[in-house]
């Protein structure tokens, strides 16, 4: 199990927002660019970007992105608003490791078969959770779809990982979901990303635990609630 910062994007900020709400920002950092290059130098190989602004179509952070995706010695998993083939093969080009997917691949799901065996090991699929039920478009909107049925209708596809957040525990620092991990982690074989809830050692042994492939931190990270020193040295092989 590897652990993989997360760099979420707003009004050009590195921010972690309280359950995955637009008004409580528990964390804003000014240049993120030089946010990546410092888990890079701490020892982390991925980085998890979403652009919110791009995701609610409030905004774009491109430049920072790429930015980001230029780095050497990190791979990136970028996400936000990409909702078109076009987006998808510009990302990839631009260097990351994956394109992250969300909105429309639970939509639409015929759309996630073609850009994912497209591009194949280079696709992410996101699956943002609140109430138990996927929610959309930024964490915006609230759908009654089911996360493990979308990532068991996923299986046969060549993706890089499913990516399943908890945005009920989004910076909560109260643990994660692990009844939604035991759940998607039946549901998938494919390399497993959990986020939402992380906020001490034990919480990772219990992940560890539950087979789960990458854990995704934000804001204990940020606050300081995990060292991320002590992460990079024992828990990032």
């Amino acid at each position: 199990m590897i652990v993989v910062p997360a760099i979420d994007l707003r009004e050009g900020h590195c921010v972690q927002l309280a359950g995955g709400s637009y008004d409580h920002e528990l964390v804003r950092v000014s240049d993120p660019v030089a946010v990546a290059t410092r888990w890079r130098e701490l020892g982390f190989a991925e980085l998890h970007v979403i652009d919110l602004d791009a995701a609610t179509g409030r905004g774009q952070n491109t430049s920072i992105v790429a930015s980001i995706c230029a780095l050497s010695g990190l791979d990136v998993h970028v996400g936000g608003g990409v909702r078109d083939d076009e987006s998808v093969v510009a990302w990839l080009d631009a260097g990351a490791r994956s394109v992250v997917v969300g909105t429309r691949a639970v939509a639409d799901h015929s759309w996630l078969e073609r850009v994912a065996t497209a591009n194949p090991d280079r696709v992410s699929l996101a699956l943002d959770v609140r109430g138990g039920a996927l929610t959309t478009d930024g964490w915006q909107v609230q759908t009654t779809g089911d996360p493990a049925d979308a990532a068991r209708a996923a299986a046969p596809l060549p993706l890089c990982q499913v990516i399943v957040t908890a945005v009920d525990v989004e910076g909560a620092a109260r643990g994660p979901d692990l009844e939604l991990v035991r759940r998607m982690r039946a549901a998938t074989s494919h390399r497993l990303g959990v986020a939402g809830g992380v906020a001490s050692t034990d919480d990772l042994a219990a992940l560890h635990g539950l087979d789960v492939d990458a854990v995704i931190i934000g804001t204990a990270l940020y606050t300081g609630v995990l060292d991320p020193e002590d992460l990079s040295q024992e828990l990032h092989t």
